[in-house]
């Protein structure tokens, strides 16, 4: 029998897993000591069921936060442009560079040359970081930030960074970070889903799974909402059809599938599925309730810029992520994409920034206003930065940055961390993190840890070892908590 080294009965285990199932009705005899052990959790039935997979788990140590909101920015955010600015590039505007560091794009190819932000900046807060002037209302939250410069890529290609960023591996098979947050704290609202996605109109590079369950059970997979129109649709039952006879047809169904579970415990796919029909039938109870950003006050809506053409689309997500960590939703990731800016940085970034600006610290007043900032954390990142030089023709009014592994920005607000702080730095041209430098498992041992969760501790058995987010282990970036 296996036993998960992080105190939890969680696992491939099949033995612990036949407890999930709540089997009942008929069923052959075992036949030898395997079968015996799939059928221990016998007469259980769904108490054991949802406890396993519902009720809110104990987490390691004392949580900082309880909730986590991921604002993805898909695409590869500049830090030269947003929040470490360069004086150094107005110097070597235009002048060539030879890059020669392990970052190197294979793309890149003739000559390169140094270019400048074609942006203007401002000191914000306290602490008085540069920031974007587009970033004009983000700057009045920026004593609520801890602006981290240390970051590091791994990847300069969209689809392997972006799931190195989300699942800790780049190879797309493994667990999301907030499939793992899901299945070490579990809910505290059986009635929505623990792990929701917010996505843009067009899903990121690598699709949904950026947001996959891996090697976990599915039914710790990111649930993703629709971008336009109803978030979630048949939120409701169709005509005609009430909860009690809806109800009255899901226990004949889920009697069916736990006769045909009780023959098959090792298909985890079932469980899932006869989980996903329950946890739908919760839904129609709350999540239309959840989705009712129209019941906000005219006010509130502004304020997340619903009522501007260019921030609407995101406000609107980031409006339905607070509501969403109110009831209980353990962690939700808002995307925003269109950051990929090779070519017009002016135009691109400054389209991307006057999208998000709004919105973003629309979210960070209202969690504070409602006393939700130091129980929720929220992190900004996108899947690298990008980089000084472009091979632009010497000259150009136009230009852009490409993609840099080698310096990423990401910031945080609340859950636990120092606001009002810059932590880490990049060399003079933004080349390179050279100050409180961590690759990404670092940044995910400590959002793990800020809620509560030890990623030494947080395992799951597959393919013979134990398997962690980090993937060999990771230190804590410590300068960013509190």
């Amino acid at each position: 029998m296996f036993i998960n080294r992080g105190v939890r009965l969680e696992g491939t285990d099949r033995s612990v897993r036949a407890l999930r199932l709540g089997q009942s009705g008929p069923s052959r005899a075992p036949t030898h000591r395997r079968e015996f052990l799939y059928r221990a959790g016998a007469g259980l039935a769904s108490v054991a069921f949802s406890s396993l997979l519902h009720g809110a788990k104990k987490p390691h140590h004392a949580a900082k936060a309880k909730a986590c909101i991921f604002l993805l920015m898909e695409g590869g955010p500049s830090h030269i442009d947003t929040f470490d600015p360069k004086p150094k590039l107005k110097e070597l505007h235009m002048t060539e560079f030879a890059r020669k560091d392990k970052f190197a794009s294979q793309m890149e190819s003739g000559k390169r040359y140094y270019v400048t932000s074609p942006f203007e900046f401002r000191r914000a807060g306290q602490a008085g970081v540069e920031m974007n002037t587009l970033f004009a209302n983000l700057a009045g939250c920026a004593d609520d930030i801890c602006f981290y410069r240390g970051g590091i890529a791994e990847n300069t290609n969209h689809p392997t960074a972006l799931f190195h960023l989300n699942t800790g591996s780049p190879f797309g098979a493994d667990p999301a970070i907030g499939s793992w947050v899901s299945y070490g704290l579990g809910t505290e609202n059986e009635n929505l889903p623990s792990f929701l996605v917010l996505p843009d109109l067009m899903y990121p590079q690598g699709g949904a799974t950026n947001w996959s369950s891996g090697f976990l059970p599915p039914q710790f997979q990111g649930v993703a909402l629709r971008a336009e129109g109803s978030p979630v649709l048949d939120m409701s039952p169709p005509a005609g059809v009430s909860r009690e006879s809806l109800r009255a047809n899901l226990d004949v169904l889920a009697s069916m599938n736990k006769a045909h579970a009780a023959q098959h415990p090792d298909h985890a796919e079932l469980v899932a599925r006869m989980e996903s029909y329950e946890l739908a039938y919760r839904m129609q109870a709350e999540m239309p309730e959840a989705m009712a950003i129209e019941k906000e006050t005219g006010a509130t809506r502004a304020m997340y810029g619903l009522d501007d053409p260019d921030s609407a689309n995101f406000g609107r997500r980031c409006l339905l992520a607070r509501r969403l960590v109110e009831r209980g939703v353990r962690f939700v990731q808002v995307i925003a994409s269109g950051w990929d800016s090779h070519d017009d940085i002016a135009t691109a970034h400054g389209n991307r920034m006057r999208a998000v600006d709004k919105p973003i610290a629309a979210l960070i007043k209202d969690l504070k206003r409602t006393g939700l900032l130091d129980s929720t954390l929220i992190v900004w990142a996108g899947e690298f930065g990008r980089s000084a030089d472009n091979g632009v023709r010497k000259g150009a009014k136009a230009w852009g940055r490409d993609h840099n592994a080698g310096a990423m920005p990401v910031w945080f607000a609340g859950g636990g961390t120092k606001a009002g702080t810059i932590v880490g730095a990049t060399d003079e041209t933004g080349q390179k993190a050279i100050e409180v430098v961590h690759p990404l498992k670092d940044l995910h041992v400590t959002i793990l840890h800020l809620m509560g969760l030890d990623d030494a501790k947080l395992t799951y058995f597959h393919s013979g070892r134990f398997k962690q987010l980090s993937q060999t282990g990771g230190e804590l970036i410590r300068e960013v908590i509190a």
